[in-house]
């Protein structure tokens, strides 16, 4: 508790030096604010505002129109002016002379853009954002317009983000560092790393309009995520009337692939509905090698493993949602989510067995055949009301979320001489394992604005979550099967985490804070009980504080200075907690452990902007406790079984630099580099290590004509070290290209992943009595072609909203 208040003064102190800094002598500044609309009273988003002298019409500033057409341009220097407004296919729209004095905010008078008298048909208002931004609190990947996006799944588009990266088995990190919290939609997925694997991978990129990485969040965002949170931001009708999309893709690599989806949005007086559904089906194979050492006794036995597998996944996602305006200043909305997906998997490991690495002493096969299915549904009411006209603002939240999953393996296990012969009777099992989770959230949010320069935030949130999984394992026994007692378990666990928090934000001329508190109690339990009714439970209750301090300076329209500190929480996936058993082969298993504990993070983070485009950050973040997943060894057995285990500590320090270019007009590059070092400490592990890395990629967008756009995408990351794995490096090229048609209103684009095949993952493990490598290889070169169409009117949108169950949910575990 003392380091939190520490750091926390400290960040105020450093918070009050910098409020005090002068900037530059540019004189007294005001403010002008104002709206574009088209010919037809439309808003005109993300049309250019300029900022021109009167006696010369040279610009001074500009800025981009919002999705209502809105605009507002700050620090004005005291004069006269004139606004233009400009957007492709219109004429420029010109204001009178507008006149600003010191500290005021002049509104003007609304623009009004007509087609342009050259235009021989009507032509649509259409910007594109950067594929990259970068904002005050988060970096902003728009994939909506990008040809890599389309047909891919929202998995691997995740794997293409700044600063992100992908391992083997699907677990997200952030510069570096596990411990990702994924939102959609800025709702929580409540879901485990398996399970989020499971969705990821089955939902269409055609659907995604933008991903938001936000490293260091506020008092407002539940405090889970160590590394920060990623919310996937998908597609909206922005414009009014009835109006939709639709999308389908095939591909091809060593296997088919297919998706489609269709979007809908239809207002009607103080009616809005809205809904979309989205088919995904992938055929995917996998490779992995394993070579591991076991010395018992000072004799060694060398295993060489081979695994391939061919897993099927097939998805149905949807959502159907309408808000409804009881007043102007009063919405209901509510909403209806799910997913129905199955994952059905063919694996055959083959095991070679010798003394000396050259003659084998025996053989051992397994084959599993094995079929998951998950079936979620989350229903959502919501209510949002504004107070006054000041900008007061009450919305809440009311979420219940159930998950019923069910997983089957059968395994047929082997047992042969160098020779061939016949070693020992091969061994039969099955398990069995269903699980249900019912997640129940209420949460509000009151926003408070104190004139023009302040804001209070506060708000409550009260979550319950209840897990049942029911594992039974069997095995053949003079020709019958009978239960394993060692491997069937009954567990049980609820939690209820109780929230609260405020933050409270001033901003002067160029410098604005913002801090909050957040405060969370969490209570749990685990009861896992064997066969015979012997129990271990785990029964936990703690309070937790999690401050957070942000502080920006512009010291000129090309230079500002960013500085924060948040302190975050992880806490075990339901699953993690079980002590239960899976098996992998004859010789590798996964266990649970109902001892971890969660981990905490205190972050701090100092960025730089250079003309709002070019950013450096500098970053550095302590976590104790930390999770991370330890293979342990029997060595007599020859066993390894893999649990996660609460290390001593995590060290982390990185430099970031986003770099976009535009090197031609119709050549621009995005580039994104991160350097860090991440160092790990556990004395039962006898564990002190660390290593510097570096992690990158370059966007680059080639606009050929108006119609036509090429997207190449290269990413590298360098070897790297994260707790007992060390892990080789990793590359690939990716590439696409585009054509739209139909005054804009289709889209074909054709795109390959990986090339040229590089893409692998290679990770070493040489620790106490654990020596082994692993070799992986997954389908990662995929050709596909998406069609893509816009119909109807498209000038109302879907309400933007979170509902109050994301984070619950981003704990629950889905398939691979």
């Amino acid at each position: 508790m003392k380091s939190i208040i520490y750091n926390t003064l400290l960040l105020l102190g450093l918070t009050t030096c910098l409020a005090t800094v002068k900037a530059q002598n540019i004189g007294p500044t005001g403010k002008i604010t104002g709206s574009v609309i088209t010919e037809q009273g439309k808003p005109a988003d993300f049309a250019t505002v300029s900022l021109l002298r009167v006696k010369d019409s040279s610009i001074v500033k500009s800025s981009l129109t919002n999705e209502s057409g809105q605009y507002a341009i700050e620090r004005v220097v005291a004069g006269t002016y004139l606004i233009k407004a400009t957007i492709i296919g219109y004429d420029k729209s010109v204001s009178g002379p507008v006149t600003v004095a010191a500290n005021a905010v002049v509104s003007v008078p609304v623009l009004k853009l007509v087609p342009g008298s050259n235009s021989l048909k009507a032509v649509s208002v259409v910007a594109t954002k950067p594929l990259i931004e970068r904002k005050i609190d988060r970096t902003v990947m728009n994939v909506e317009n990008s040809v890599l996006a389309a047909g891919n799944s929202a998995m691997e588009i995740l794997e293409r983000a700044p600063g992100v990266t992908v391992d083997k088995d699907d677990n997200i990190s952030l510069k570096g560092k596990q411990g990702v919290t994924v939102m959609i939609d800025g709702k929580l997925t409540y879901l485990s790393a398996q399970q989020l694997s499971s969705l990821l991978r089955s939902t269409d990129g055609n659907s995604i309009q933008s991903i938001e990485i936000i490293t260091n969040p506020s008092a407002k965002y539940d405090a889970a995520g160590n590394s920060g949170i990623i919310n996937i931001k998908m597609k909206k009708n922005r414009n009014a009337g009835t109006n939709g999309s639709i999308a389908a893709t095939g591909g091809y690599g060593n296997n088919h692939k297919a998706s489609s989806s269709l979007n809908l949005n239809h207002k009607d007086g103080k009616l809005n509905v809205f809904g979309n559904y989205s088919y995904f089906n992938n055929k995917r194979p996998q490779d992995i090698n394993l070579n591991r050492t076991i010395n018992n006794a000072g004799v060694n036995t060398f295993f060489n493993e081979s695994t391939d597998m061919l897993g099927s996944r097939s998805a149905h996602n949807y959502k159907l949602g309408a808000d409804y305006d009881l007043s102007k200043t009063n919405t209901l909305g509510i909403q209806l989510t799910g997913y129905n997906s199955s994952f059905d998997a063919n694996t055959f490991n083959n095991t070679l067995i010798s003394l000396d690495r050259i003659n084998n002493s025996a053989v051992t096969t397994t084959r599993n055949t094995s079929a998951e299915r998950y079936n979620n549904i989350t229903a959502n009411i919501n209510n949002r009301i504004i107070l006054d006209t000041l900008g007061k603002e009450l919305s809440m939240d009311a979420d219940y979320s159930h998950f019923a999953n069910r997983q089957s393996n059968n395994y047929t296990n082997n047992f042969f001489q160098a020779d061939g012969s016949t070693l020992k009777y091969g061994s039969l099992l099955r398990n069995n394992l269903p699980t249900k989770i019912n997640i129940a959230t209420y949460k509000a949010d009151y926003t408070n604005p104190i004139g023009k320069t302040m804001k209070l935030e506060a708000g409550i949130k009260f979550s319950y979550v209840g897990t049942d999984n029911d594992l039974r394992t069997d095995s053949i026994l003079n020709g019958n099967w009978v239960t394993d007692a060692g491997r069937t378990n009954l567990y049980k666990y609820t939690e209820n985490i109780n929230a609260g928090y405020f933050n409270f934000s001033k901003s002067w001329k160029k410098t604005s804070v913002q801090a909050g508190l957040r405060a969370e109690q969490t209570n749990s339990k685990g009861d896992s009980r064997d066969i015979y009714n012997v129990a271990t439970v785990n029964d936990r209750h703690y309070l937790s504080l999690f401050p957070s301090v942000f502080v920006n300076h512009e010291f000129s329209d090309n230079h500002s200075l960013g500085l924060n500190y948040s302190r975050r929480i992880d806490r075990p996936s339901y699953d993690d907690l079980n002590s239960f058993t899976q098996i992998l082969n004859a010789y590798t298993y996964v266990q649970g452990n109902p001892n971890l504990k969660p981990q905490y993070t205190n972050s701090y983070e100092l960025s730089y902007t250079f003309k709002k485009r070019f950013n450096a950050t500098l970053g550095y973040s302590l976590t104790t406790d930390v999770m991370a997943e330890v293979p342990r060894q029997i060595d007599d057995k020859k066993i390894t079984f893999i649990t996660r285990e609460n290390l001593a500590e995590q060290n982390s320090f990185n430099l970031n630099l986003s770099l976009p270019f535009g090197i031609t007009k119709w050549w621009n590059m995005n580039n994104n580099v991160t350097g860090f070092y991440l160092g790990f400490k556990s004395a039962a592990l006898e564990l002190d290590n660390g290593q510097y890395a570096l992690q990158g990629n370059s966007i680059n967008t080639f606009t050929l004509s108006k119609t036509v756009k090429f997207e190449g995408t290269f990413n590298y990351q360098s070897p790297l070290t994260y707790a007992l794995f060390h892990i080789g490096h990793q590359y690939n090229f990716d590439a696409g290209i585009s054509k739209s048609f139909a005054q804009k209103k289709a889209n074909l684009k054709f795109s390959v992943s990986d090339v040229f095949n590089t893409r692998k993952q290679n990770l070493t493990v040489r620790q106490g009595n654990l020596n082994f490598n692993v070799f992986q290889k997954n389908e990662t070169r995929v050709a596909r072609l998406t069609f893509t169409y816009n119909f109807g009117n498209s000038k109302i949108q879907a309400r933007k909203r979170t509902t109050g169950s994301d984070a619950e949910k981003s704990r629950v575990k889905s398939g691979n």
